[in-house]
């Protein structure tokens, strides 16, 4: 198989992210944000974008200091085959605090990915100037990420360690 084969598997292109790794990951970001807040350097708020967001959004708030964290869920509706390129729209379940966010400036709203940029579209437009950050980008999403730590190729599919699961694997030469 090669890389541009539509018949190639997820995994067979992984990039796969350890809870250690997320975690360098997510504070090398926290240190890239460090300062740049409208607030004499500082961030109002962190809002997570959850489910994925939720990890890196609490080490960012710890290194950063930032006791005010909110969430806003996203829902990513598929038409077809459920496909990523085949999404349709996004909807809103769960907003933040409407006064807390305003129009987002001084809030740093996290993600863990940022793959077609849909969810960050639409959050953008809801909080025009907050500051858009994510541990990992693939260049059809990188326009609405203000600041990355890892670029990825689009047809990279990410294995984060909470959709994971340890299991044993046989050797690959012997059995005893």
């Amino acid at each position: 198989m090669t890389a541009k084969d539509p018949n190639r598997l997820p995994h067979e292109k992984g990039f796969h992210i350890s809870w250690d790794q997320m975690h360098r990951d997510s504070r090398a970001l926290a240190w890239r944000l460090d300062g740049r807040g409208p607030d004499d350097g500082a961030w109002r708020a962190i809002v997570a974008i959850t489910r994925g967001g939720m990890a890196p959004a609490m080490i960012i708030a710890r290194e950063l200091d930032v006791r005010t964290v909110d969430t806003i869920s996203v829902k990513s509706y598929h038409s077809g085959g459920g496909k990523a390129d085949q999404r349709s729209e996004a909807k809103v379940l769960k907003s933040p605090d409407k006064e807390l966010m305003g129009d987002g400036t001084g809030i740093l709203i996290i993600d863990d990915l940022v793959d077609s940029g849909k969810t960050l579209e639409l959050v953008r437009e809801l909080y025009p100037n907050a500051h858009f950050a994510t541990v990992y980008a693939k260049p059809k999403g990188e326009p609405m990420v203000d600041t990355f730590i890892t670029g990825v190729s689009q047809d990279t599919w990410i294995f984060f360690p909470w959709d994971m699961a340890l299991q044993y694997v046989e050797p690959y030469r012997g059995t005893d």
